[in-house]
């Protein structure tokens, strides 16, 4: 049918993670579901979610699709930032309280705070949000309403940062 139940959805991208065909996935491939599912939980968080595995756990032990969506549950309940949690957070590197930000500031710091991104993942998320001077604005004052804000880029892509 063209309107399948959520859970029929999310059992079809659990078994797209599933390398061994034993209808499970790994402890270290948990997160990776949940964000092929929308969700972006922090590793933190899932690890608590998880019982707290040891690295060895993390590497061997394997979840069924059964034990996987309570846990995907949870994760929906955490409360995540709003909008303005990331404009305030962007405002601490606003040097000169015009509403930008230094792209190559922005980037080192996705780079090496929080969940630290890949230099691909911080390229994905910045595309095309640097003026000619490396600036990013981050609260709407521009001309331009061609480009999505970076607040809300940054609320919908990577809260596990911040």
């Amino acid at each position: 049918s063209a309107c399948l139940h959520p859970t029929h959805h999310f059992k079809e991208a659990f078994g797209l993670f599933d390398r061994v065909g034993d209808s499970m996935i790994g402890y270290n491939q948990v997160a990776d579901v949940m964000r092929a599912l929308g969700q972006n939980p922090q590793n933190k968080e899932v690890a608590v979610i998880l019982g707290k595995p040891s690295p060895d756990d993390m590497a061997n032990k394997r979840l069924a699709f059964a034990d996987f969506m309570p846990m995907m549950e949870k994760v929906d309940k955490i409360v995540k930032g709003t909008l303005d949690d990331y404009v305030e957070g962007l405002r601490v590197f606003d040097k000169e309280g015009n509403g930008t930000v230094m792209g190559a500031e922005l980037r080192i710091v996705l780079g090496t705070l929080g969940e630290k991104m890949s230099e691909a993942e911080i390229d994905s998320l910045l595309i095309g949000q640097e003026d000619e001077n490396g600036s990013i604005n981050y609260e709407g004052k521009s001309c331009s309403t061609s480009k999505e804000q970076i607040p809300w880029i940054l609320h919908r892509s990577c809260h596990r940062l911040f």
